[in-house]
This record gives C-alpha cells, structure tokens and sequence, in this order.
C-alpha cells in the first residue's frame, strides 16, 4: 500500500506543500544523523516560574466510575482494548530506535491503540479526580501521577521509539504536562525542569511538523491546541510567543474549514466531531481565562456544532457511529472540557444541507438518520465510509439498524476496508463494489457527489429525495437514488431506484445491532432490542437473514476501537437493468400497517 499512498499524496500536493514536505524530510534526515550519538541537543530557555503560577487551567468536567479511578491507581492504562502486553513488548524494543526505524508491519500492534496509552491521559484522569480529596488521599493520586508521567519521560527519550512518529500525539500530551506542574505538589525542582523540558520539545516537534495542506484535520486542530498551552508557558521566548500566535491562527484558520455553517462535520465523523469541538472549547477557555487571545468569534460557530450533534443525540447520550471512530478524547475518557449543554429535541425533521445529513424524530422514541452528504474531507476523504443514502435507526436509546463502526485502523486491512465500504452500511452496493475507490485505509479517490434533489412536507407526511453519482464510474454507468417518506408521525417508506445502462447485481442491507432479535411474523420482520422494537417489511423481495462471518468479511460489528463482534444482516439482491430494479422498505416504529395503505403511499413517491 506505501506506493499507493505516496503516488495520492503526490497527485494532491501543491508546489507549496511538496517544499513543505522536502523541508521536513532534510529536518528529519539531520535529526537521524544527530541521533546516531544516541541524543537530540536541544536548548531549552528558562520559565518564568511566576508566570507560570499565574497561568489557570481550563475547566474540566469529570465523570468517571470508581472501578475505573481504582483501576487506574493500580496501574491500568487505556489502550483500545489491545493487548496491554504487547504495546509494553513493542515500547520495549523500539525506545531506542529512532522514530523513523520503528516497525509498521501488520505483525506489529495497532499503532493507533499503541500511541493511545502514551496520551498519558490517565495521568490527567488521576490528578483531576484527586481535586478537592481529602489531603491524604489526594497524596495517593499525586504520587501515582507524579511516578506515571516521570516514567514515561524517562523511558521515551526525545524522537526516539513510537511516540514521536506523529507529532498529533506530541501535541495532545503538552496539556497533560501542563496539568502536571499545576496540580502535582510533591514535584521537586528536577521534576519540574524534566516536565518544562518535555513541553519544549514536544512543541517545538509539533511546530516543526505541521498537519498542513492536504493533511489538513482534526490533527492540525490538536496541534495548535498544543502550540497554545507551550505557547502560554514559554511565551516570554521567541519561540514560545510563535507558537501560541502560530496556535490560535491555526484554531482560526481550521474553524470554517472544519465546523461546516450548518454546524457539521467535514470530515463526515460524528465522533471525530466532538473530539474537534471539546479540543476547541479547551483552548477557547484556557484563553480567555487567563486573557491570551480573544476567542469570543469562535463561540458562535462552535455553538453551531453542538446543536448539530445534540440532533443525532438520543436520550442515553449517544449517537450513531457515522464515519470513522477510534475513541479519542480531548482530555481522557469521562473527562471533558466545560461546553454548553444543548437541549435534546422532540419530535422534528431536521435536515443539514452543507454536511448532508437529515434526522427524523418521531414522537414514540425512534431517531432515523438519513445521509445524504459527501464521502469526507477532500482531498483524501480519510475519516469518510462510503455510505451515501445510509440510514441508521433506535428506538427508546436502543440501536436497531446500525453503521457497524470502525473496528482497527491498522493490521486487518481486509476489515478495514470492509468496515468502511458500502456493503457495511444501510444502503444498496453495487456489482460489489464501493461508491468510491478505497486507495489505502485512508485515502479514497473517485468521491461520489451527492445532492439532495426533494425535501417536502405534505398532508401524507414529509418526503426527502437524494440521489448519488458513485457508480457513474462503472463501464455501464449507474445512479442510485433514495427516497424517504415519513407518514403517520412513525412509519417509514424507503425507496431505491436505479438509472442507467447494462446488467448489474443489486444488493440492499440492513445492518441489524447484536444485542438485536430478529423474528420473521408473516411477511414482516419484527426487530427487538430492550425496549425499543420496529417492523421491517420488504415490497420487492424477501428479506433474508444472514449472520455475519469472516471470510470474506462480513455482518461485523465494533461497538468501540479494536473490538469485532458478529451481527445479522436483513439483505435482499436483485439482478437486472437499473430501471428494473427497485427496493421498497417499510420501517414502522408502531405496529404493522396494512399493505394496501402502503402500497396507495408508495403511489404518491
């Protein structure tokens, strides 16, 4: 795959990038000539202690259970649910290697759930739990923090071994070391030098190595959240006033790019959304406490986010797992950042026309998702699945026709590429293929474009109509369009149609949630989880009832990062000419409907 990803990143590189990338390779090539003596110098300027004193953290808001604060005491880490053992064994091997000799084969552990553990945000769950205990027990937390982060310092010498390749994971750890010298009281002055020395050069890396042009993300978005908080601490240097303008331009700079007008994601990632967000109202309010920089225009479009996921959200909190998902946080799990709550609304219809999603609430406890926007961020679209005109479905907080997840990033390229196709979503793939062309487990190219060609309200209900070009591609070109009709205030009508030419093989799914039962009444199939529970019933064939499996990859189901489990599958495939072709779906949320009411409302669509 590395010719592959090198030949995408040429193909999108501009004149200014590809001198910004020549940069980095010589910085990087002198860096490794250094390193041959076993160490990077790197001067580093005195702090004023004062103003460091002065300087107040941002408000964090803590929810974590107490199994999870006693296991962390004792020593566990968040790792993604990877083996602990074999992060341990590959840090083990590899800290003393340069950062570019570190290993990437398949072989090897996820390195996305081994940078996970090095983010030291149990570090930051430890000191902000121990806030406001009893003087004896914060002393337990304190000692256990102090003794964590000084362990790390000393077995990850500056860019050598695995948590130095991606300068993102560089900038995510400079608040925790900030959080350190404010909170940790029993640091001595080496301590304390060793912990200063660490946000240095962790922001000097970062500001050497910048996600910009087409790497542009939610990775330039952490660095210059980390640029800030160096910034602040060193700002009385040359290099420290540099990165806390250089932060707040980039925050600036990636605010329009990546919170869309209509408060939606670009990179098609509800949960890459709230990490973007929580890492901005961290800034914004780390600035503004202690009069940085003037934030109060970022409010406005920030607010715009939030109202965008609280639409998705049910009355658990929770939202469906659209695009890619691999459990980051901003500050760590059950810590985040002070933001407005935003209130849950009731029944409604809510369309997103820039990010292209529509959500439907009915007045029993069901929330549709309708996604009718693009594949991601261009030009790479990384964070984007091809699940144009999926819909996801619950019910009284219960998942019932599911996106499957993410899974891994890394070492199962077969599930990877599975998790992110179209056959994973709750739509209609084609003669197998996806809507667009999966390059590597992060590049796409030939984006499908979509457009949302109908949204009406009538005495019969609301009607929306989308449409996507993905398979315009194809030899015999085909255009997939989806109509939604949602009636009686409960029901839904789904319907696919097809345009084009020549013979193609047409697959509709329905991705069912595990903990799902499926039960086959007459012609209807009636799904359950908890309490929630819906009837499918298909108009134009049978559905029928698969169980995932492995080879090929199929049915899979992550309910967090690096966790699979196998789930049903409602699937129906026809074979035909495109205008021979059509799917029709009712989904009701309350009981069955009769047939020949559905059939006289499929007239009118």
């Amino acid at each position: 795959m590395n010719h592959r990803f090198f030949i995408s990143r040429l193909k999108n590189a501009s004149i200014p990038e590809l001198w910004h990338r020549a940069g980095e390779a010589v910085l990087v090539a002198r860096l490794r000539w250094s390193a041959r003596g076993g160490k990077i110098a790197l001067a580093v300027p005195e702090v004023d202690w004062q103003r460091l004193d002065g300087l107040q953290p941002p408000g964090i808001e803590v929810a974590l259970p107490e199994e999870t604060i006693a296991g962390l005491l004792k020593g566990q880490r968040w790792c993604l649910n990877a083996d602990e053992q074999s992060i341990a064994d590959l840090e083990a091997r590899t800290r003393q290697k340069f950062f570019t000799a570190v290993p990437r084969s398949a072989a090897e552990p996820d390195i996305r759930a081994v940078w996970e553990p090095a983010r030291l945000q149990h570090v930051a769950a430890l000191l902000h739990h121990a806030r406001g205990l009893e003087p004896d027990r914060k002393k337990v937390f304190h000692d256990a923090a102090r003794l964590a982060v000084l362990t790390w310092l000393e077995d990850n010498p500056f860019l050598f071994g695995p948590h130095y390749i991606s300068v993102m994971e560089c900038a995510l750890r400079i608040p925790v070391f900030f959080h350190c010298l404010k909170f940790l009281d029993n640091l001595s002055e080496a301590d304390k030098r060793k912990i200063v020395e660490a946000i240095y050069r962790h922001a000097w890396w970062t500001g050497k190595r910048l996600s910009l042009y087409s790497s542009r993300g939610n990775h330039t978005i952490t660095e210059g959240v980390g640029l800030i908080f160096a910034g602040a601490i060193f700002r009385k240097s040359p290099a420290g006033g540099r990165w806390l303008k250089k932060g707040i331009r980039l925050l600036r700079q990636e605010l329009d790019h990546q919170i869309l007008a209509d408060g939606g994601s670009a990179e098609q990632s509800l949960d890459y959304h709230r990490f973007v967000l929580d890492l901005y109202w961290l800034a914004v309010d780390f600035l503004d406490t202690n009069q940085l920089g003037d934030c109060r225009d970022f409010k406005p479009r920030l607010l715009l986010g939030e109202d965008f996921l609280s639409a998705f959200r049910d009355g658990k909190g929770n939202w469906p797992s659209l695009g890619d998902r691999d459990d980051g946080h901003a500050v760590a799990p059950g810590l985040s950042p002070k933001r407005p709550e935003m209130e849950i609304k009731g029944p409604m219809c809510r369309t997103f026309p820039l990010s292209g999603y529509t959500v439907i609430r009915t007045g029993n406890g069901a929330i549709l998702t309708f996604d009718h926007g693009p594949l991601g961020m261009p030009p790479f679209h990384s964070h984007g699945h091809a699940d144009a005109l999926a819909i996801t479905l619950s019910k009284e907080g219960m998942p019932l026709l599911v996106d499957p997840g993410t899974y891994r990033y890394n070492g199962v390229p077969d599930w990877r590429q599975y998790f992110k196709g179209t056959r994973a979503h709750n739509t209609v793939i084609i003669d197998g293929l996806d809507q667009a062309v999966q390059e590597t487990g992060f590049i796409w190219s030939r984006p499908f474009r979509t457009e949302l060609v109908r949204n009406a309200t009538g005495e019969e209900g609301q009607v929306l109509t989308a449409s996507h070009d993905g398979y315009q591609r194809l030899k015999n070109p085909v255009l997939h369009k989806r109509t939604i009709h949602f009636f009686d205030g409960a029901n839904f009508l789904v319907k696919d149609t097809f345009s084009g030419t020549g013979r193609h093989r047409f697959e509709l799914n329905y991705h069912l949630h595990p903990g799902a039962r499926a039960e086959r009444d007459s012609a209807w199939w009636q799904i359950t989880h908890g309490g929630g529970s819906v009837f499918l019933l298909s108009l134009s064939g049978d559905l029928a009832c698969e169980q995932g499996g492995e080879k090929p990859p199929s049915g899979g189901y992550s309910p967090a990062y690096g966790v699979k489990v196998e789930s049903c599958v409602l699937r129906v495939e026809k074979n035909g000419l495109p205008e021979e072709v059509t799917f029709v779906t009712a989904i009701c949320t309350e009981g069955t409907v009769d047939r020949k009411r559905l059939e006289s409302l499929l007239c009118a669509i």
